[in-house]
């Protein structure tokens, strides 16, 4: 797996010309809810950078999963194309998460290749998009790149130095260590910048929360091999650390999503399935409560499969 740092595709005239020469045409998808602190500036970097100086980026969509604060508004006014997710292909329901917006996205957009983008970094720069579809335009045997930076965690308003990314190294890294060590190779595997070409995106299932990540790099992995994935190192990513109980659903769904998809590649057979909640115990009103959350991700299926029924 070939590792890049962005800085390797800052030549801005040679990356559009590779893009204009290989005949690609590049789409950047946003998933939000209740990002107004941050997507204004996501928005106008990207369209500044790659739509108004060269034509890296061919359009910016916004996908919203009912944000509440201004940032449909706001995404609008920086120039991105705006969608409510459960207005998008509305005969095939709505599940809302993460991974539902990302999958409804297919939907509206129109690129030869995907770029996945996170709405709440503090830190963006242009350097982003160039890193991920930059080694697309260079291999064309590379289809999966991934996104890796430092992840400072803030604590008390200062940040603590490659203390971020718990999930992923609490849970993520060690499953992968003991099932797919191959792709321990992946610095990252939970980023949600990462580049796609959409004749693979079109492959894969979606589930529609947390789990849309690992389920992909799984999936990829299985179908295709480590080989055909990148990685590219953006530097620095700051963004609102969750807290521990968040963290704790997010784990436990990314979990289920895992073992599901190892028992698919042969690594344990089911005697009993497993739940469906997250039980957590929470410090509420001077008393322990107990708080269950549901983390069964629906499963979108490939759009190519529904592309495939329709004809």
């Amino acid at each position: 797996m070939q590792t890049y740092h962005h800085q390797q595709f800052s030549d801005t005239a040679q990356l559009c010309q590779r893009k204009e020469s290989a005949e690609q045409s590049v789409s950047v998808v946003i998933p939000t809810r209740n990002e107004a602190t941050t997507i204004g500036a996501i928005v106008r970097s990207i369209r500044e950078a790659w739509m108004e100086r060269c034509s890296l980026v061919d359009e910016i969509i916004v996908m919203d999963s009912g944000s509440t604060d201004d940032t449909v508004h706001l995404a609008k006014e920086a120039g991105a194309i705006v969608y409510s997710a459960h207005q998008v292909a509305p005969e095939h329901g709505n599940h809302p998460g993460k991974g539902e917006n990302l999958w409804k996205s297919q939907f509206v957009s129109r690129g030869s290749i995907c770029v996945f983008i996170d709405g709440d970094i503090l830190n963006f720069h242009p350097g982003y998009i160039s890193g991920l579809v930059g080694p697309l335009l260079e291999n064309p045997q590379t289809h999966f790149v991934k996104g890796f930076y430092q992840r400072p965690l803030q604590v008390a308003g200062k940040a603590i130095e490659q203390g971020g990314g718990r999930v992923s190294e609490l849970l993520v890294r060690p499953l992968f260590s003991l099932f797919y060590p191959e792709l321990c190779a992946l610095h990252q595997p939970l980023a949600g910048e990462y580049a796609v070409r959409r004749s693979l995106l079109e492959q894969l299932s979606f589930p529609t929360g947390y789990g849309v990540e690992i389920a992909h790099l799984m999936d990829v992995w299985s179908m295709y091999g480590i080989g055909s994935f990148a990685q590219c190192d953006l530097d620095s990513r700051l963004h609102r650390n969750r807290p521990l109980e968040e963290l704790g659903v997010m784990s436990c769904t990314l979990l289920h999503t895992f073992l599901h998809r190892a028992e698919r590649d042969g690594w344990m057979q089911w005697l009993q399935q497993p739940g469906d909640h997250c039980i957590q115990h929470a410090w509420m009103s001077h008393e322990w409560q107990l708080r269950q959350t549901p983390v069964l991700d629906h499963q979108r299926p490939p759009y190519s499969s529904l592309t495939a029924n329709a004809r």
